[in-house]
């Protein structure tokens, strides 16, 4: 049966998902990168690099397992990797779900020991605390999912929580135009704008969710359904007349993609 699964036609246009995860997070992983260059170099202490240079662990550790979180996660999703390389898409999830928790704790940490920059303020820090919570919230109840074999459940959590990690981008594409038709945003219009970004993610992500369970409820293309039971297949192994089943239906892992599996 899983060759059946790996032999299944993947659409052609099946690469846009990773490359469209990767260019929106294009920008918060050039800043990023930016951020890096300038603590390398041993920079002068200034009022708008303060918070970064005096406390350089967290930031370093928030960029780069964010990074990494942001490009290995959106390979994750790419249904041709899932079904036909199933052992990669295990192996780089116990890589993924460790650097999006580590970047979210990061960030956490940021946001509750550092002072607050210039433009920011306390509304901003707890909507970072309240989405920052939530993102290691849903990746760890993924990777407890997946090591129950519950393949869907792991799916949406871990879905959620790379919507959140993608924060940065969607915050860019709505700073960028409302800057240029309206002008720089106050300190709370800084806020709900940033929150509105997750919440736009996090609608995104329900959305992709809602569809994948639709999905799942159909026909695949082999005749059997897409959702099928985790034991040998039905006409291999037929139980007697009459009898009970006594095992849950669980999903298979092409049925449902995910950012992370351990």
């Amino acid at each position: 049966m899983q060759d059946d699964v790996r032999r299944q036609p993947v659409p052609r246009h099946a690469w846009r998902i990773p490359a469209g995860l990767i260019l929106l997070s294009l920008v918060p992983m050039l800043a990023g990168g930016i951020r890096l260059a300038e603590l390398s170099s041993d920079p002068a202490v200034t009022p708008a690099n303060e918070r970064f240079v005096t406390m350089p662990v967290p930031v370093v550790v928030h960029i780069v397992c964010a990074t990494v979180f942001l490009l290995l996660g959106a390979f994750q999703f790419h249904p041709g990797l899932r079904r036909r390389r199933p052992r990669w898409h295990r192996m780089a999830g116990r890589v993924v779900a460790p650097a999006g928790i580590l970047a979210a704790l990061a960030g956490l940490w940021m946001a509750v020991f550092t002072d607050l920059p210039a433009g920011d303020g306390t509304l901003l820090m707890w909507i970072r605390l309240v989405f920052g919570s939530a993102m290691v919230a849903f990746l760890v109840l993924g990777v407890v999912a997946i090591r129950r074999r519950d393949v869907v459940t792991h799916s949406a959590w871990v879905t959620r929580g790379y919507a959140i990690g993608q924060g940065a981008g969607t915050q860019a594409l709505i700073f960028a135009p409302w800057t240029l038709v309206i002008g720089a945003p106050s300190e709370t219009g800084r806020a709900l704008l940033m929150g509105a970004a997750w919440v736009i993610n996090l609608a995104f992500a329900e959305w992709v969710i809602r569809r994948r369970r639709l999905t799942g409820r159909r026909t695949a293309p082999s005749g059997h359904p897409a959702v099928r039971s985790a034991g040998p297949h039905p006409a291999a192994a037929a139980p007697p007349a009459g009898a009970a089943a006594t095992e849950p239906h669980r999903a298979t892992a092409d049925q449902a993609p995910s950012p992370a599996a351990p």
